[in-house]
């Protein structure tokens, strides 16, 4: 495995590689999610880059920049051992040299979700996204739908600006109990650690009564929640039913959906999703 620090350099790297270039951008910290999509780039693709970035501008005043877990060299160990062939470490200093002169918005499916109580953050990450897609140039990019917003963001931002890059989403990777697998996981205590399957088992509520015929988003969400709230002591950001990828309101299920989760715990936030047809059964992929 190459490991390349400079911009300059990874974009020497792949400035004549007639290959197909997988990429899985990330911030690091890696864990089963982040491998599976290495798993499927490697099947897909030629070459398959990494890069470990913790993105400064998508990150809130009051957020955890500072705390965001970071271990490169344990990060560098598994991504060699899991077939990534050029790992992409660049710095702030490298990616952000000067202060920005250009400002990038979106306003599409930002007002909802994850989105509504963090404004600016998906400025960030469109403009870090449209840095690296421009910097390793690859053939596709892979995202795991734990992030549906980020997904539908960056599907956006691929399809209005015609990036020659095809996105993937591929399904959340989980723990035995259904927790979503997450970086920001390890800050849960122990009895929170327990509480914190009760997300998944409410979104699976949800999606079964869905099955079941129920076609009312709210009659859904309050069931969720009645859930979630009987069973963890985290407080509620919000649970929501939307169209996807458009994260549109919607009055009926005709259509498909996401179910989306948010929980803040004492020094953790969780998100989580399923993203289903208007049947209810699960969409695990996306592209």
């Amino acid at each position: 495995m190459k490991i390349i620090r400079s911009v300059q350099m990874m974009m020497k790297e792949v400035a004549n590689v007639n290959k197909k270039i997988g990429f899985v951008p990330t911030m690091g910290f890696l864990h089963a999610g982040h491998l599976s999509l290495v798993k499927e780039a490697k099947q897909e693709n030629d070459i398959v880059v990494m890069s470990i970035f913790v993105n400064p501008l998508q990150f809130g005043p009051n957020e955890d920049f500072e705390r965001y877990p970071r271990d490169e060299q344990q990060d560098a160990k598994v991504a060699e051992q899991h077939g990534v062939d050029i790992l992409f470490l660049p710095t702030v200093d490298d990616m952000y040299p000067d202060e920005l002169g250009i400002k990038m918005t979106i306003n599409q499916g930002t007002d909802v979700l994850c989105g509504r109580s963090r404004p600016g953050h998906f400025d960030g990450v469109i403009t870090v996204l449209t840095k690296l897609f421009h910097i390793v140039q690859p053939n596709h990019a892979y995202f795991g739908l734990k992030d549906a917003q980020q997904f539908a963001v960056v599907n956006t931002l691929v399809t209005q600006l015609d990036f020659p890059v095809q996105i993937v989403g591929l399904p959340t990777i989980r723990e035995g109990d259904g927790l979503a697998k997450s970086s920001r996981n390890v800050y849960l205590s122990k009895i929170e650690r327990k509480e914190a399957k009760s997300l998944y088992l409410g979104l699976k509520l949800g999606q079964k009564l869905i099955v079941d015929g129920i076609k009312n988003p709210a009659t859904i969400i309050k069931e969720v929640k009645k859930f979630i709230s009987i069973n963890s002591s985290g407080k509620i950001d919000y649970i929501e039913l939307l169209s996807f990828p458009n994260l549109k309101s919607i009055t009926t299920i005709n259509q498909q959906v996401i179910l989306a989760v948010a929980v803040n715990f004492s020094n953790a936030r969780l998100i989580d999703n399923v993203i289903l047809n208007e049947e209810g059964s699960f969409i695990d992929r996306i592209s």
